[in-house]
């Protein structure tokens, strides 16, 4: 399961980042919320799953794993060439 939601979290990122530049906007309507502080209690968020036999049907959700150390990894040359 630890295994999924790292690799949810890199599909996660990865998809924001193409997704981000397929819509852009001008920059005056752009704005993000403001990153979270140390030690801040992250929002929820719900992510695509992923085992290596393929995608889960229920996405992978923060709320499934409260009370629970929770550590979120991203590679960014993972399964690259570089």
């Amino acid at each position: 399961m630890h295994r999924a939601l790292v690799w949810a979290a890199g599909s996660l990122l990865l998809g924001s980042l193409s997704g981000a530049a397929a819509a852009q906007q001008p920059a005056q309507q752009q704005t993000s919320p403001p990153p979270l502080e140390i030690g801040a209690v992250a929002p929820d968020f719900a992510l695509p799953g992923a085992t290596r036999y393929g995608v889960l049907k229920e996405p992978i959700r923060l709320s499934d794993f409260k009370g629970k150390t929770v550590v979120l990894a991203f590679f960014f040359r993972a399964r690259t060439r570089g």
